[in-house]
């Protein structure tokens, strides 16, 4: 997550008491920048881990002096050396095009997409390609620079004919005009980027080299040891140490590169020596957070550990240090990254001839980070207060720029009261609002007032948020989004069991106390809300005897809203890529399309329309009866819904709904019930 203002902010406050304004301002916006850059990097490579993995675990079984061929003893022309590329099959396995194809197309389509889409990674990857067969060397930084700058150049030109496309050629267009950029760019790659870069790539890797034979490697340390509980880890780790791993992971089957930064070592000596020297809420926490940070891999849980007394980084720097050196002196190295950087993940990832080595560099970097943070421990111990870890993890968290999931496990603070609940769909138009609407209901009922119930789109999600609510289908990308946060799904918006659940858990939790004091002033009385006559009138009003698709639902409501001057007839194909992506039936016969977000150019006005289907429409397995079109300009139909949310969760009314004899009716039924 990149650090917003307040954030900012709130760091500048921190480091302000020691240095002057000017000079905080200056170094917090570099880290800042850093930061940025690093968090970029990370979601390029971090998603595709799996696949560097599994590339390294294909190497370490299948090439020449890989597991299998060691205890197998394949001859040359067998399914080890196929799979290997080696022997008589040399260049046809998997170990090479893998490396050579595979990885840097996965990182350049992902970084395509993190700017502009699925559009923007297809050209990153389109570009991607011209990078690859330009160059001689694998082209990890290469992928890294020419996916994002696909994604962001084809955002722009989009642009540039956003709303001039006439309705029928969007599709034509969009194809043409993305196949011929992607084309454009790739070879812009092949005969620029792929050289340069591999002239870069070369260099870097000879600079690496000399530092290995000159014995200067351990001297990474010094910067590395910082970065990490400055989080500018990433920017180090995935921007450089990787790629150039892997690069000579493909040359020489292992590479001590990907050990710079993983070691567990030094984290694990510093926590021993709380356990021996600490004291107070440091002392009794540490021998959990050594557990997770050796076996889990989460490193960034001893980072208080060395804010709350920033001498011991040079233990931090010595430990690392020393893990260098004799990885670098038994020659060691892995096969892909361990990520996370776990005992396990290191061991997994370890060449065959390289065990003794990385068991040697973590005992090693653990003894000396251990003996050096004693030390400095026990010279003045008196001087560690018991509050210094909450405050040390608070500052942790305001470097990070975001929560920390392993905070609580260090100040032993009980889970945080729930006081935010975002329900989220996917464009947070529709059925987030309805949603959030009957919870609000719900708790308001519940007596539960101080609650605050909002409606988002999934990627509009704060990674921040208490509990999040979604449609199952949508759960992992908000996931994704919100890490920290407890997800519940639904199924059924309109009665969903949740609701209830959602409602005994927040009944359980303690409701911290007004304060008349600090109690906001009342809000002065506002523009009076919408009326449902406002986005719906009788002429969108219909009843039909029969039965119907889906898609001849969609057709009948872009129709209406069609006429009532809402949108323009594309936004059909929008109202589908909706209901491919995700379904927008809601519950107790009720379906509520509209388009994605994507298509807001095709929608002129907030509109609605009312369609009733006595014989039913199956609607992705369920059997809807009123379908609700939308049609959004802003926000001013979400408190519209939010009521016909409401209506539709009364089985009395559905009936009488059910009921009306004729459209004129309907209207007036749902007119009525929405202005209560």
């Amino acid at each position: 997550m990149v650090l917003g203002g307040e954030d900012h902010d709130s760091i500048q406050r921190l480091v302000g008491e020691s240095m002057t304004t000017g000079a905080a301002t200056r170094r917090l916006s570099a880290q800042v920048a850093v930061q940025r850059f690093g968090a970029f990097l990370s979601s390029m490579v971090m998603p595709n881990i799996a696949a560097f993995i599994a590339w390294g675990l294909i190497t370490a079984l299948f090439i020449e002096q890989g597991w299998i061929n060691i205890v197998v003893r394949q001859p040359p022309d067998g399914w080890v050396a196929m799979l290997g590329g080696w022997g008589a099959f040399e260049g046809k396995g998997i170990v090479e095009p893998s490396m050579t194809y595979l990885l840097p197309l996965l990182i350049g389509y992902t970084g395509g997409k993190l700017v502009h889409g699925t559009r923007g990674g297809v050209v990153g990857a389109i570009a991607t390609m011209g990078v690859i067969t330009g160059a001689e060397v694998p082209m990890f930084t290469g992928a890294m620079i020419i996916g994002p700058v696909g994604g962001w150049t084809m955002k722009r030109l989009d642009a540039l004919w956003e709303r001039r496309v006439r309705p029928g050629f969007e599709m034509l267009v969009g194809n043409f005009s993305a196949g011929i950029w992607g084309g454009i760019l790739a070879a812009f790659g092949f005969f620029v980027v792929g050289p340069v870069v591999g002239v870069a790539s070369e260099a870097a890797s000879t600079a690496v080299g000399l530092l290995v034979a000159s014995g200067l490697l351990p001297l990474t340390s010094i910067l590395i040891e910082p970065g990490k509980v400055l989080f500018l880890n990433n920017a180090i780790n995935h921007g450089i140490l990787t790629p150039l791993g892997t690069q000579q992971a493909g040359l020489t089957g292992k590479s001590v590169l990907f050990l710079l930064e993983a070691n567990p070592g030094p984290g694990l000596g510093l926590l021993v020596a709380y356990m021996l020297f600490g004291k107070g809420p440091a002392k009794q926490s540490a021998p959990g957070a050594a557990i997770i940070q050796f076996f889990g891999g989460i490193h960034e849980i001893y980072f208080p550990y060395v804010l709350m007394k920033p001498v011991l980084i040079l233990a931090m720097i010595a430990g690392g240090m020393t893990g260098v050196f004799i990885n670098d002196a038994f020659d060691v190295g892995l096969r892909a990254p361990a990520a996370p950087g776990s005992v396990f993940a290191v061991y997994l990832q370890a060449a065959p001839d390289s065990y003794l080595g990385v068991t040697l560099a973590m005992a090693g970097s653990a003894a000396v980070s251990l003996a050096v943070a004693s030390l400095l421990l026990g010279l003045d111990r008196g001087t560690v207060k018991a509050t210094d870890l909450a405050t040390a993890t608070a500052r942790m968290e305001e470097l990070k720029g975001r929560r920390s999931a392993v905070a609580g496990l260090l100040t032993g603070a009980a889970a945080s009261p729930v006081r935010t609940i975002v329900f989220a769909c996917d464009a947070g138009m529709g059925s987030s609002a309805m949603g959030a609407s009957l919870l609000r209901r719900k708790l308001a009922a519940a007596g539960l007032t101080d609650v605050e119930v909002l409606n988002r789109a999934v990627r509009d999600l704060d990674p921040d948020a208490d509990l999040v609510i979604t449609q199952s289908r949508l759960t992992d990308r908000a996931r994704r989004r919100a890490p920290g946060a407890t997800h519940l799904s639904v199924d059924d918006f309109i009665d969903s069991p949740v609701y209830d659940d959602v409602v005994d858990l927040l009944g359980g939790q303690d409701a911290p106390a007004p304060d008349p004091a600090t109690a906001p002033a009342p809000r002065p009385a506002g523009p009076q809300r919408p009326r449902i006559e406002d986005l719906l009138s009788t002429t969108r009003v219909r009843i039909h005897a029969g039965s119907a698709t889906r898609d001849q639902a969609l057709q009948e409501a872009t129709e209406l809203l069609v006429e009532a001057g809402a949108v323009t007839p594309s936004y059909y194909e929008a109202m589908l890529d909706r209901e491919r992506a995700v379904s927008t039936y809601m519950g107790h016969g009720l379906a509520i399309p509209h388009g994605t977000s994507e298509a807001q150019d095709a929608v002129l006005a907030s509109a609605i329309s009312l369609v009733r289907y006595d014989g039913g429409v199956d609607w992705d397995g369920q059997r809807a009866t009123f379908v609700v079109g939308i049609a959004g300009k802003g926000s001013e139909h979400l408190d519209v819904l939010a009521r016909i949310a409401v209506l539709f969760s009364d089985d009395a009314a559905i009936d009488g709904l059910r009921a009306a004899a004729s459209p004129g009716q309907l209207f007036t039924l749902v007119c009525a019930a929405c202005a209560a």
